[in-house]
């Protein structure tokens, strides 16, 4: 299958009837809450499967909508002969083993990055995953087109939130953002200590800087609120 930007792979409440393996480009997870509020739950990259879920013993309508966010290239497999190469060919077996392997970690991943990290550490983790770190000899990515929302529905926090650590991350060096972003290995500071280290005397300035700004302010005293017990203060 080709794919263009925006085309959907599936929608949520449809059949799942069907495996897509991923070849090129990039697809996003969405899901949309009985009340109508959309959410992204996951970004998908080449070498990935789509909706392999439709492989379980009790098959049900699809939890989520994919969707392409590039160009994309597929290879749609019907449910019977999923399910017939993965008891007939092993190599087959193996790759789509440590795919669910691999999805079992990283979802286990998100999880801890929910409950314990900083929602400025989950938004530099999400830019690190999607500029695919740790590859060999990536030094810096330019990560495909996405927008502010869809990046604070992931790490869940707000646009505005977003918006106040990606000035930071781009004041600090740690990447660019001129309409796409490209993310710098600098960006993994963030993650490794809890006070990135990049040039510290440079950076104290820039948050002084920062913190004399209306909009720090007004983000600060919001996630202050939110931290404190619904107990007055005595």
């Amino acid at each position: 299958m080709q794919l263009k930007k925006k085309d959907v792979f599936f929608v949520q409440g449809s059949s799942c009837d069907s495996v897509f393996y991923l070849q090129k480009g990039r697809a996003k997870l969405t899901i949309v809450s009985a009340a109508g509020k959309e959410a992204t739950i996951s970004l998908l990259a080449a070498g990935e499967f789509v909706g392999e879920e439709c492989v379980a013993g009790v098959v049900g309508p699809r939890l989520s909508t994919a969707t392409a966010i590039t160009a994309c290239t597929a290879l749609r497999i019907e449910r019977k002969e999923m399910i017939r190469i993965l008891h007939e060919e092993h190599a087959f077996s193996d790759l789509f083993l440590v795919f669910l392997l691999t999805k079992s970690m990283r979802t286990q991943a998100d999880l801890v990055d929910q409950l314990f990290n900083s929602s400025e550490k989950r938004l530099a983790r999400i830019l690190l995953l999607m500029a695919e770190f740790g590859q060999p000899g990536t030094e810096e990515t330019l990560i495909p087109a996405i927008t502010q929302e869809t990046l604070a529905n992931m790490i869940g926090t707000t646009r505005a939130r977003v918006s106040f650590f990606m000035n930071r991350f781009r004041k600090l060096g740690f990447i660019e953002y001129n309409g796409r972003i490209r993310v710098h290995k600098s960006l993994l500071t963030v993650l490794l200590y809890d006070q990135p280290s990049h040039n510290n005397a440079q950076r104290a300035s820039l948050l002084d800087e920062i913190r004399d700004e209306s909009e720090a302010v007004k983000y600060t005293k919001a996630e202050d609120t939110r931290a404190k017990s619904p107990l007055r203060e005595g």
